[in-house]
């Protein structure tokens, strides 16, 4: 199988890893790939949101299978594109994809099957933006309604802080704060059948004890011990298996990768998100489990025959990856420094460029690289995973230090 990997991030490179480890993947091209992806695949140049340029390349490479990373070509319509070139593509249309390119969108669909989520107001003036939040009260959770790389939340005790937020978007929709942890679980479909991947929980916030701005995800861990044991059935009784029946209804059914971001309330299980995409940095964790051959169960999603897919295979044990990022981030990221010790094992590759004067590895993007491991048991993956960010060097980077921890302390080994 000759498969096109669309993107050039973190979640890339850990999709890149998988495909390559699948024993049906006899050809995988990168586009654009990065210096991680260049290890194991070939990378072609190509505008990743240009529908008709990728569907050209998916031609030109003879592409089986095209599989689309991140979220903004597939709201710009790209696997319209490579589907109508009569090329299997693992992405949801261009009006699928709104469940990710629309927070309003979004709580519409859930509103009209019935999926549990938080009350909300869609809000485009500051008037109807402040009534929202004295609706709620404090902490205020204002979204950019459109897609913000996943960095335009803000949650506040602040009002002044959130009106401004909303302010400095277009359109927003403010809705109630749900408390309790948060879960984020992957499901593959085809429109019809649906698969969960294995839950995780990533951490949003820049600094330890979830302090600071939100980020894209400062790291992640798999499993989830602590959740409870019917979480996944609960899930996709209450809310994936009536989201895909009412996008089918609305005649825009949706297939790819959706991603569905949970807090576990007090009352139960509540959708904080729908993404279209594989999420990042939780795709480091859950695919460094996975070992059932992941190409075959993109094309299957692909090409409508998931139903025909044998059960998922898990390894034992648990995965942890940590972000390092660069000086500035998420502000203000840094770019330019050079970066050592990122070419072994279990180092993931997000923001990274090669410079072109020399050759040097250097960062390019806000989160850099990350370390992913695995072990018998939390607490072992996640020294693993910290000893091997230990190894590289990023002049004025910072990391969190207690990714997983309370989980780790709390699971015995």
């Amino acid at each position: 199988m000759r498969v096109l990997l669309i993107g050039g991030g973190g979640r890339e490179h850990a999709l890149a890893l998988s495909l390559a480890a699948d024993p049906a993947v006899d050809q995988l091209v990168a586009a654009p790939g990065n210096p991680g992806i260049a290890a194991i695949a070939e990378l072609r140049e190509v505008a990743a949101n240009d529908p008709a340029a990728v569907a050209a390349l998916a031609v030109e490479t003879g592409a089986d299978l095209v599989v689309i990373g991140p979220e903004a070509p597939l709201v710009a319509g790209v696997a319209d594109a490579v589907r109508a070139k009569g090329i299997a593509c693992f992405g949801p249309s261009a009006a699928a994809a709104q469940l990710e390119g629309s927070k309003a969108f979004a709580k519409d669909v859930m509103a009209a099957a019935g999926v549990p989520t938080a009350r909300a107001y869609a809000c485009a003036d500051a008037e109807s933006a402040a009534r929202a939040l004295d609706e709620f009260g404090a902490p205020y959770v204002v979204k950019n309604d459109g897609l913000a790389a996943g960095k335009g939340v803000v949650v506040t005790n602040d009002r002044d802080a959130a009106l401004a937020h909303a302010a400095a978007c277009e359109r927003v929709v403010i809705e109630e704060y749900l408390d309790g942890p948060e879960v984020s679980l992957f499901v593959v479909t085809d429109g019809e059948a649906a698969v969960p991947l294995q839950p995780a929980q990533d951490f949003k916030r820049v600094g330890d004890g979830d302090s600071g701005p939100n980020t894209g995800g400062m790291g992640a861990y798999t499993p989830l011990d602590w959740a409870p044991a019917d979480l996944v059935e609960q899930v996709m009784a209450s809310t994936v298996h009536p989201t895909l029946a009412e996008m089918r209804r609305r005649g825009t059914p949706f297939s790819g990768l959706l991603y569905v971001g949970l807090a576990l309330t007090k009352a139960g299980p509540r959708v904080i998100e729908f993404n279209a995409r594989f999420g990042d940095p939780e795709t480091q964790a859950v695919l460094a489990l996975l070992d059932t051959p992941l190409a075959g169960v993109l094309h299957a999603a692909a090409t409508g025959t998931l139903a025909a897919l044998p059960p998922l295979r898990w390894r034992p044990g648990a995965a942890v990856t940590v972000v390092l990022a660069s000086a500035g981030y998420p502000a203000a990221p840094r770019t330019g420094d050079v970066i050592t010790g990122a070419d072994r094992a279990g180092i993931i590759h997000a923001g990274t460029a090669r410079r072109a004067s020399d050759g040097a590895l250097v960062s390019a993007g806000g989160r850099v690289v990350c370390g992913t491991a695995t072990g018998l048991d939390l607490a072992t993956a996640r020294r693993r995973a910290y000893l091997l960010l230990d190894g590289v060097t990023l002049e004025g980077a910072h990391r969190r230090s207690d990714i997983a921890q309370a989980a780790a302390e709390a699971t015995p080994s």
